[in-house]
């Protein structure tokens, strides 16, 4: 039931650690229910890693009881998996990295991206959504090139461009003004760092942008409204690259 093999029960029971309430006629051991209770405990504080001496010396202690060893397994574990959430979080960035072709060790991602970067998840839907185009294909060519210099030059442009948009809104600049359009323009050439972006391929990102909350969220963060004025700045851009 605990999965605990018989050896070790019979280790268990030879250095005094868990010995059974009662024994058959035939020598088998009989575990009671206060014999369980002591293994759930023992098997605990093991998971946890303390040696079976350390087990021993918390459970006959005198001054505990079965609610402080369950107040103490508590603790444990909720300062054991803060640990593993931090080695998680480390490993899920590197993953982040390994699939979007970043070359950049940890330290340096976090240098680049800050401590809020979790690009794995939207890597994975936007390789199912459009793991076989060629904008896929290239933009995994070039970043896999890109050096740690070379993200930092795109966060910082990406930084600039996006406070200079809000700029624009909060001064009343129209989306359709040529200043707006210029800096949807630089929007797209940003793009194209990672993959061909023409203007019918803009409209479309600019469409998501309002049509997923996560890209929404993002802009409204930089500033209210930012997420529609960039999409009619990228419409009025379209415009005019077309006609």
């Amino acid at each position: 039931m605990a999965g605990v093999s018989i050896r070790t029960l019979h280790h268990y029971d030879q250095i005094g650690l868990l010995r059974p309430s009662g024994r058959t006629d035939a020598g088998y051991r009989l575990y009671g229910d206060a014999d369980l209770e002591r293994l759930r405990d023992v098997l605990a504080y093991r998971e946890l890693g303390f040696s079976l001496e350390q087990v021993a010396e918390l459970l006959d202690d005198p001054r505990a009881n079965t609610a402080a060893h369950l107040r103490e397994q508590h603790c444990l574990v909720r300062n054991k998996i803060g640990r593993l959430q931090d080695v998680l979080a480390h490993l899920e960035k590197m993953m982040e990295a390994e699939q979007m072709g970043i070359n950049l060790t940890p330290q340096e991602q976090l240098e680049v991206f800050g401590d809020g970067w979790h690009g794995e998840e939207l890597d994975a839907e936007a390789g199912q959504r459009w793991g076989q185009t060629e904008a896929w294909g290239q933009s995994k060519r070039r970043t896999a090139a890109y050096t740690k210099q070379d993200w930092v030059e795109i966060q910082a442009a990406t930084q600039a461009l996006e406070a200079e948009l809000a700029d624009a809104l909060h001064e009343g600049v129209p989306a359709g003004d040529p200043r707006a359009m210029d800096l949807a323009e630089r929007h797209r050439l940003g793009i194209e760092r990672f993959y061909d972006c023409p203007s019918q391929m803009h409209r479309g990102l600019a469409d998501m942008y309002l049509a997923d909350p996560r890209f929404t969220q993002h802009y409204e963060d930089v500033a209210p409204g930012l997420a529609q004025y960039l999409h009619d700045a990228v419409h009025a851009n379209a415009d005019r690259r077309e006609g």
